[in-house]
C-alpha cells in the first residue's frame, strides 16, 4: 500500500516516538486539515442547491467516517463533536478557526469537501450507520452502508495506510496519513472501468511539519465511465505511490 506523505528525513525518529507515546489511537473527535482536489469542481460547476447536500462514507477499515459538504474548497469544515447512540452517530461540524495567525481567506468556489473523524467505540462499522450531521443551519441524516469485510474496530489503533470509499457515483473520498502542512494535491486524474490513476503533485523542496494526521481528498472521476464495484485506485507521486481498493 502507499506510504505516508514524505517528511523531512531528520523528523522520522521524532515522529515514531510521538506515535508510540500517543498509543497510535485517533480519538472520536480527531480531525485534521483537509484537502479537496476535484478537477470537476469550481465556479459555475454546481448549483446553489448543492450547498445543503450532505453525504458520507466509512474509511480506515471501519475506524473513521467522512462527511462530504459543499462550499469553499479552502475552508474545510472541521469535526467538533462526535457522540453515538447505538448505530446513530451525531456529528457537529464547525467552520475552521479564523483566529489563527495563518488563517486563509475562503475562496468563492463551490466544491465538495470531506471532513473526517473517528467513529466512537461501540459502533459496528459492518452494519448500517446513520450520521446525524449538524453544520450551522444545515441538519440532516446520512445513512451509510456498513461493510462486512471491515476488520477495524472504532477506537482501536490505525495502521496509517491509505483507504478510500465511494460517497457518490464516480466520486470517492481518499484518506491518507502524513504532515498536516503537506496535504496531497491532485495533478491529474484518469479512470475507466474498474481502475483509475490519481497523480499527485510532487515537490521535494517543500518543508513539512512532523505531525501525522488524516488527510481527506475528494477524487471525482466526473463523466468517466468507472465501475464502482471492485475498483482499484493507483496513487502516483506525492510520496503516495501504491494502490488502494475502493470500498463501495
Amino acid at each position: 500500500m502507499a506510504s505516508p506523505t514524505r517528511l523531512l528525513a531528520a523528523s522520522l525518529s521524532a515522529l515514531a516516538a510521538a506515535v508510540l507515546l500517543a498509543g497510535c489511537t485517533i480519538g472520536p473527535g480527531a480531525t485534521a486539515p483537509q484537502t479537496t482536489s476535484d478537477p470537476s469542481s469550481g465556479p459555475g460547476q454546481s448549483s446553489d442547491d448543492d450547498s445543503d447536500d450532505l453525504q458520507g462514507t466509512l474509511l480506515d477499515d471501519g475506524r473513521m467516517f467522512a462527511v462530504v459538504t459543499w462550499g469553499s474548497s479552502t475552508c474545510i469544515p472541521q469535526v467538533d463533536e462526535v457522540t453515538a447512540d447505538g448505530q446513530t452517530v451525531s456529528v457537529t461540524l464547525v467552520e475552521p478557526s479564523s483566529t489563527s495567525e495563518d488563517a486563509t481567506a475562503c475562496t468563492s468556489d463551490m466544491a465538495p469537501r470531506a471532513s473526517v473523524g473517528a467513529l466512537p467505540e461501540g459502533v459496528d462499522p459492518t452494519a448500517e450507520v446513520t450520521l446525524q450531521v449538524t453544520y450551522g443551519d444545515i441538519v440532516g441524516d446520512v445513512d451509510v452502508d456498513g461493510d462486512p469485510t471491515f476488520t477495524g474496530t472504532p477506537g482501536s489503533s490505525t495502521e496509517y495506510t491509505p483507504s478510500a470509499a465511494w460517497y457518490d457515483d464516480g466520486a470517492l473520498v481518499l484518506l491518507t496519513w502524513g504532515s498536516s502542512t503537506c496535504a496531497p494535491v491532485i495533478e491529474s486524474l484518469e479512470g475507466s472501468g474498474a481502475a483509475g490513476t490519481a497523480t499527485f503533485v510532487t515537490d521535494d523542496s517543500q518543508v513539512c511539519t512532523m505531525d501525522m494526521v488524516p488527510r481527506a481528498t475528494i477524487v471525482d472521476f466526473g463523466e468517466d465511465e468507472v465501475d464502482d464495484d471492485a475498483f482499484t485506485l493507483t496513487l502516483v507521486g506525492g510520496g503516495l505511490d501504491g494502490t488502494v481498493d475502493v470500498r463501495g
